[in-house]
């Protein structure tokens, strides 16, 4: 390259670098409008689109071969009076609950923020012209219908120092059957016991049967950032006995493309990028599970629980389980089989898990997740060095015969299937694999393709620092400077590989760092660390064999 095309080249270079950090500054890291918390003394109007709850009651079909029907049902007393949202605050969960039939109509997440620089935390559930995603809760009585108005014992609740538990009643009477419904909060723990106390003072008996529901509009999810347009599932999920762990689009949910499903035990959830909310029904108690839309044209996933009658005079008590935060896989078993599938891996899960469980083992010794990442590449290298060997091995042989291959192509330049022929025939003579050198890049991928999906899903890495400027391993690197290592370090690998003969194909192989550094760029920054170190130590591998293949005194072979 001449001096004038050098002096040109790299002002367009530096001008190329800036424009794209101002296109990330501008573009690249939208910020969502995440809703604020309700005030306690804020009070939604009945039937406004935007308030807290829509003033239907909830329903559920009446057995699994129906028809989902509606999951509301008009004839509450769809009154205009102004109520109060119940606040509770816990070390890990700060929710609003709305009287008017007990659902939690906004949860905030306290130890997990909004963004890395924001002192607001993340808010899951909240229902204003933002988004409207609740998790609802409520009665199937017999001979009531509408959503049942409770009145809370106070209107603030919060878990002290000294307590390990907290109790948030609600309290009604309908119809002769006095009813609590009780929230029960625990230290440390996203899920939320919501129970039905009934006390059936009437002179009949009465049946009734408790319905949790998921209720999420079709906004994006706020939690998801840009990747290459890879983005984590936003739907609902389902699981059985049968079928563990079941992705329901948003829009098989508005078409009606879920069957209803009546299974022993089981679980529904909405999910999304980092964290889920899901109803966990009781294990040993049949099910149903449905999915439809509501008066505002939410997606709702749902499940039905068992009738229960009360005789007169007996009491009984319903309940589930309600989980508001992030996928963690071990708080997640915890709840229910199968609820830490959520974490969704994607198709090679069963590299992704083993990755995962190894990188946690790692960051319990290390504590910092970026060196973990370091250190998990090492032990993915050594564990891949025997096979990857070969690969290098045939393509250092490649390189120290590269002078007879390319007396082949002068001598039968100008016929190419001579060429080719006597080509064939020289591989054949030494031994040579000529796709060996593809070997370690079809090695790497799937490991690659695991690695990157669970950097994408593992909450853990949300906000998590490495050094210096990255302080956030689940997003690109605000400043491109770990995406140009890669591509440097991918240069440098290409050095020790033998020049492809096909001059077509040496164009290609020298495009491939450039190529791969712009699609880097956008890749997690956890992501992009472990690819400059599998580099990095490919590259002493590679010259080390090389090296030791160069010195080699036997001459190579000639072709006659």
């Amino acid at each position: 390259m001449d001096v004038k095309r050098l002096l040109l080249v790299i002002p367009l270079a530096v001008l190329a670098y800036l424009l794209v950090i101002q296109w990330n500054q501008d573009y690249g890291q939208p910020d969502v409008n995440v809703p604020s918390a309700p005030t306690v003394s804020e009070a939604p109007r009945s039937g406004n689109a935007a308030s807290a709850t829509d003033d239907e009651g909830l329903a559920a079909p009446s057995d699994a071969t129906a028809s989902p029907a509606s999951s509301t049902m008009p004839g509450e007393n769809a009154t205009d009076n102004r109520r109060s949202l119940v606040q509770v605050v816990t070390d890990v969960l700060d929710v609003r609950i709305d009287p008017q039939g007990g659902d939690i109509v906004y949860a905030a997440l306290p130890q997990h923020l909004r963004s890395q620089d924001s002192e607001h935390p993340f808010v899951l559930l909240s229902d204003n012209q933002v988004r409207s995603y609740v998790a609802k809760s409520g009665l199937q009585l017999e001979n009531h219908q509408g959503r049942i108005a409770f009145t809370p014992e106070q209107t603030s609740y919060r878990l002290e120092q000294d307590s390990e538990t907290l109790t948030v009643d609600l309290a009604a009477e309908v119809s002769g059957v006095n009813i609590i419904k009780r929230f029960t909060f625990e230290r440390d723990s996203y899920a939320v016991n919501v129970s039905y106390h009934l006390a059936n003072g009437s002179q009949e008996p009465v049946t009734a049967r408790f319905i949790g529901q998921l209720a999420r509009d079709n906004s994006p999810d706020p939690s998801s950032g840009v990747s290459m347009g890879m983005s984590s599932f936003l739907g609902a999920a389902y699981s059985s006995p049968e079928s563990h762990y079941e992705k329901v689009d948003f829009e098989d949910v508005q078409e009606g493309g879920f069957n209803n499903r009546d299974v022993q035990g089981g679980w529904v959830a909405i999910i999304q990028h980092y964290f889920v909310s899901a109803w966990v029904p009781g294990q040993d108690q049949q099910n149903l599970y449905y999915a439809t839309t509501d008066s505002r044209n939410r997606n709702v996933a749902a499940f039905a629980g068992p009738t229960h009658t009360i005789a007169p005079g007996s009491e009984a008590t319903l309940d589930a389980t309600l989980y508001v935060g992030p996928k963690v896989q071990e708080h997640l078993e915890e709840i229910a089989p199968y609820l830490e599938l959520t974490v969704d891996f994607g198709w090679l899960w069963f590299i992704a898990n083993p990755l995962f469980w190894l990188l946690e083992k790692i960051h319990s010794v290390i504590g910092n997740w970026g060196w973990s990442i370091v250190v998990l590449t090492v032990l993915v290298k050594l564990v891949l060095f025997p096979l990857s060997a070969t690969a290098y091995k045939s393509m250092a042989k490649m390189r120290k015969l590269g002078p007879e291959m390319q007396r082949i192509k002068e001598q039968y330049g100008n016929d190419r299937q001579k060429m080719s022929q006597e080509m064939m025939k020289f591989y054949q003579k030494e031994k040579i694999n000529p796709l060996g050198g593809c070997l370690p890049i079809l090695i790497q991928m799937p490991v690659f393709i695991a690695l990157y999906w669970m950097l994408l899903e593992s909450v853990e890495l949300r906000h998590a620092p490495f050094i210096l400027w990255i302080d956030d391993l689940s997003v690109k690197d605000p400043y491109f400077v770990l995406p140009i290592l890669m591509g440097i370090s991918m240069f440098l690998q290409q050095q020790l590989n033998p020049t492809p003969p096909d001059p077509t194909q040496a164009k290609i192989m020298k495009m491939l760092p450039i190529v791969f550094t712009f699609f880097f760029l956008w890749f997690p920054a956890g992501l992009v660390i472990y690819w400059i170190v599998n580099n990095t130590i490919s590259i002493l591998q590679q010259w080390f064999i090389t090296r030791k293949l160069m010195a080699d005194p036997a001459p190579a072979s000639k072709t006659k």
